[in-house]
């Protein structure tokens, strides 16, 4: 019985998510991110050395965030489980020129998260405890005076990140365990307790980090990422300097297979294991451009001007899909792996991996699943946290934010028990239903952000580290930190 109504919901959920991506989706975030790009006259590429510059400027408040660290928040909910599992699902199932597709969303979608991230730094809030926060709910009530709207995106964004994320992310790491001798012989009658022991573990872990402020979150994440990002790279590239040879033939299939029929139409399988769909659905979720995610952590930075933080946060897009995606498909693919769907997810790296460095290479993808797990599930609850305080209109008590970590927490536990199918599909709806309330917005407010930018680049080329001030743009609606 319980089998079949699982088996029914996981089909339901199925059905919603190739519709959104095949109908909606792919075309409103190419759509969208073209739009801004050309608007900011290629904003991504223009001031892409700017964006370095300002990642190391410090805060000149005590207890605010800087700009540097608002990106590790950010690039640790972008950088995760997603960055190895996801890019292999996408090869596995789309093909070579799933690849491109992730690209091209990330190329674009930069535009898009510099737009949205600067809109949250215009609009943010004053936090009594110092610092600041902000966020789509905030720049939708605030400049759209539309308060039910923007409950309804933080609820939208609390579902995916605390329920739809977190629940992969955990998933991910079990199923990591999945190759290992221990894993098959771990049975309790016709029970695995590898997942039960695992998903235990992570939660209870999970929790000790959360008890106390968020500032811990900030500090745990501004280490660990950068460490994680880098080692996973360094890896990536020894892994292509040993099979340098397959390097061109892997670049040309990735192009050929791009806009092949397969590619645009997914063949015999249909739209869903299409190139287009796989490349759009995991280029969204490692980068989450338009989602509306990271502008929650970039309204927590302290800067000059908000035109900074959107160029923080666009370089994050860039690590995320460019640097670290881009490393896990071709630390499989030149291997000469051909992708199929019997040999996807963790196991598909992790045999990859083996193929190259021996014995070691499924432990050290076992370990950075684990490192890339566990910054995401604290990135995921950081906006999480932000989003339910704005709910309740910032008079959550203490009782009730520690009710939500210990359900967070046991979230965390489910999503390591769950099937392959539901948890990828039910992360991508919820993810899709953030996306298509914050998308039309930021369209809306694109005009304000784009003067803001004009604004920068006058103060830019005047030699003055640019300062913001909302009358220098005629903004109407009045804000608590540039007024």
């Amino acid at each position: 019985m319980l089998d079949a109504i699982y088996n029914s919901f996981a089909s339901l959920i199925a059905y919603i998510s190739n519709f959104m991506y095949s109908y909606l989706l792919i075309i409103l975030l190419l759509a969208v991110g073209i739009y801004f790009t050309i608007r900011s006259k290629f904003v991504q590429i223009s001031f892409f050395k700017e964006s370095i510059r300002v990642v190391g400027e410090k805060s000149h408040e005590a207890n605010a965030i800087s700009a540097f660290e608002a990106l590790m928040v950010s690039t640790a909910s972008r950088v995760g489980t997603g960055n190895i599992v996801g890019v292999a699902n996408a090869i596995a199932i789309g093909g070579y020129g799933a690849i491109f597709w992730m690209w091209l969303i990330a190329i674009v979608g930069s535009a898009t998260a510099f737009v949205e991230s600067t809109l949250a730094q215009i609009y943010k809030k004053h936090s009594p405890s110092g610092g600041s926060y902000g966020g789509p709910s905030y720049y939708i009530e605030t400049a759209l005076k539309n308060r039910p709207l923007g409950i309804i995106f933080s609820i939208a964004l609390i579902a995916t990140y605390a329920g739809g994320f977190n629940m992969l992310a955990s998933f991910n790491l079990i199923d990591s365990l999945s190759n290992y001798g221990f894993y098959q012989e771990a049975f309790y009658g016709n029970i695995n307790i590898i997942p039960i022991i695992g998903g235990a573990v992570l939660a209870l872990t999970t929790a000790v980090c959360l008890m106390g402020k968020n500032n811990r979150i900030v500090k745990v994440t501004g280490v660990l990422v950068p460490i994680m990002g880098v080692t996973y790279i360094i890896m990536a590239v020894i892994a292509m300097l040993l099979n340098i040879n397959m390097l061109p033939q892997v670049i040309v299939n990735i192009f050929k297979g791009a806009f092949d029929f397969k590619a645009i139409f997914g063949g015999a399988a249909g739209f869903g294991s299409s190139a287009v769909m796989q490349g759009v659905k995991r280029g969204l979720y490692s980068n989450e451009a338009g989602v509306g995610s990271a502008p929650n952590a970039a309204a927590t930075a302290n800067v000059s001007h908000p035109v900074k933080q959107g160029l923080v946060q666009m370089l994050s897009v860039f690590i995320d899909t460019i640097l670290v995606c881009t490393a896990t498909a071709m630390m499989c693919l030149c291997t000469g792996i051909e992708p199929s769907e019997g040999l996807k997810g963790a196991p598909f790296v992790q045999y990859s991996l083996y193929l190259t460095f021996g014995n070691i290479g499924p432990v050290f993808i076992t370990i950075a699943l684990l490192l890339f797990a566990f910054t995401t599930l604290l990135g995921n609850l950081f906006y999480c946290e932000g989003c339910l305080n704005y709910i309740a209109g910032h008079k959550i008590k203490d009782i009730h934010a520690q009710i939500f970590r210990a359900l967070a927490c046991v979230v965390i536990f489910i999503g390591a028990q769950m099937k392959f199918g539901l948890v990828w599909d039910l992360a991508d709806v919820l993810m899709g239903i953030m996306a298509l309330i914050n998308l039309p917005v930021i369209v809306i407010l694109g005009k304000t952000s784009m003067l803001t930018l004009k604004d920068y680049m006058k103060q830019k080329k005047e030699g003055k580290d640019p300062v913001f001030k909302a009358s220098s743009i005629g903004l109407k609606e009045k804000t608590d930190y540039w007024n």
